[in-house]
């Protein structure tokens, strides 16, 4: 495996929240900090398990630079919305906060053809200096950034030097990664699908069960580039109940992330609408959830 520029281990951070809905910028601070002790080695801000969709522009600029002051690991800001205009505009000036790079997630809702998607993230790349990270999550989006198109974005845009793929389809992102070789950092972005993943050459993950099980998933992909398949395995085993949790129908990402960082005890509030509110059945499965690993780690 080849060194990657931002890391083995990212987590896709939650947006902490105060009672009156502001963002909690000191808790952003405390949250930021616990997952790099926790084993992560960069930080995906505002995407979508941080509610990037609910916040403003200002809301954005000022966490990106908090979060970037308070690591030393690379931070990627999601700037990127199904507008590409504004995905642009504000794309254009996330380099003054401080972070490392930009998480370029295919449009939304608007389900453009293949030119389209190009279209879209390569002038998301074109506006910024900073390294670009794609985003492909058809079950977001609704539509799938085709390997021939990461390909050839990769090619034209130089600056394009990672994949965050939650498609699911291992097949293409070995395809993709059997091109690109180490012009293209593939990550998995599906804490299940990680084992898989890494089978096929990605690098590492951009995670949600790492804010509650980060030891769990950095030793998964440490032992995997040890190729240590067994130990991959056996914590793999131990993280499977995380992996489930993380999201359901009923308790969608990020609702789960933000019930298991209460039962550690930090402060993240509740989610913004159009997010609805935790109750007390989420709440008593977060707690045995992180129960259950401390439990498995003693």
């Amino acid at each position: 495996m080849s060194e990657p520029r931002f890391g083995r281990v990212l987590t896709a951070m939650v947006t902490p929240f105060s009672p009156d809905g502001s963002v909690n910028f000191d808790v952003a601070t405390s949250l930021a900090q616990f997952l790099v002790a926790e084993g992560s080695e960069g930080l995906v801000v505002a995407g979508s398990t941080g509610e990037g969709s609910s916040l403003s522009d200002e809301e954005k600029l000022d966490l990106f630079a908090c979060v970037a002051e308070a690591v030393t690991v690379p931070v990627l800001a999601g700037s990127t919305f199904a507008n590409t205009q504004q995905s642009v505009a504000l794309t254009t000036q996330v380099k003054a906060t401080g972070v490392a790079g930009v998480l370029a997630t295919t449009p939304a809702y608007a389900r453009p053809n293949q030119a389209g998607i190009a279209g879209h993230l390569g002038a998301i790349a074109d506006s910024t200096p900073l390294d670009v990270m794609l985003y492909d999550i058809p079950v977001r989006t609704g539509r799938k950034i085709a390997s021939a198109t990461t390909i050839d974005l990769v090619h034209n845009h130089k600056n394009i030097t990672a994949l965050k793929d939650a498609s699911g389809d291992v097949s293409a992102a070995a395809h993709t990664k059997s091109v690109l070789g180490d012009a293209l950092d593939l990550y998995s972005g599906d804490d299940s699908m990680l084992m898989a993943f890494l089978g096929v050459g990605a690098v590492g993950i951009v995670s949600v069960a790492a804010h509650w099980a980060g030891p769990e998933v950095a030793g998964i992909v440490r032992a995997a580039v040890n190729n240590e398949w067994d130990e991959a395995r056996r914590l793999n085993e131990r993280a499977a109940k995380s992996f489930a949790f993380e999201s359901t129908d009923a308790y969608p990402n990020p609702m789960p992330s933000k019930a298991a960082l209460r039962a550690l005890g930090l402060r993240v509030g509740e989610c913004r609408l159009p997010h609805g509110p935790s109750d007390h059945d989420l709440d008593a499965a977060a707690a045995e959830v992180v129960a259950s690993l401390r439990t498995a780690r003693a």
